[in-house]
């Protein structure tokens, strides 16, 4: 199975592409798509680069699935805004290419790659690259995007299973129906 990872980002955007056979990952491509050639007020230009570049690497590399980082509410709440719309723009561009999407948090990326949700960014990178066999570690939001892909190897069958095992239990306790329990 090939994976994107996404880490959306209204200047920069960071994507990785691992393949996962059983238990094995294997680095196949990672970069960035940058937003910052454009005028800081152009704001649906910089939403087409986000939609065209993750259009070209999915078109490119051909995944199978993705997985992309939720964005939580930061101090400044104009730029938690501006950030949802760059992610609303990698989603978009996802699914208009008939991908599945699942998303992760920070900390459960930080978790299933380092091992510690308060893992600092280069503890994210050296876990990256070590888990990746790569020569040298890649870039901060590239390095993101890896480990949302990888978070979502170790932890997309286990969700699917649990989520297989929720629907049948869900056809034994009753379902809701108009507000009551049938």
């Amino acid at each position: 199975m090939r994976i994107l990872g996404i880490d959306p980002g209204l200047q920069t955007t960071g994507f990785g592409v691992i393949d996962v056979d059983g238990h094995t990952l294997q680095y196949v491509a990672s970069g960035t798509i940058t937003t910052t050639h454009l005028a800081r007020g152009d704001l649906p230009a910089r939403l087409k680069v986000l939609f065209d570049g993750i259009g070209e690497v999915r078109a490119r590399y051909e995944p199978d699935c993705a997985a992309v980082e939720i964005v939580f509410v930061n101090v400044n709440p104009q730029a938690t805004l501006l950030l949802g719309q760059a992610r609303g723009a990698c989603l978009t561009a996802l699914v208009s290419c008939n991908l599945s999407v699942a998303e992760y948090t920070a900390l459960q990326m930080k978790q299933a790659v380092a091992g510690s949700g308060k893992a600092a960014k280069a503890q994210v990178q050296a876990m990256v690259k070590r888990l990746l066999h790569l020569p040298r570690e890649p870039g901060k939001d590239a390095s993101d995007a890896l480990g949302i892909a990888i978070t979502h190897a170790h932890a997309g069958a286990a969700m699917a299973r649990l989520q297989a095992a929720g629907a049948l239990s869900k056809r034994n306790t009753g379902t809701y129906r108009g507000g009551r329990v049938v």
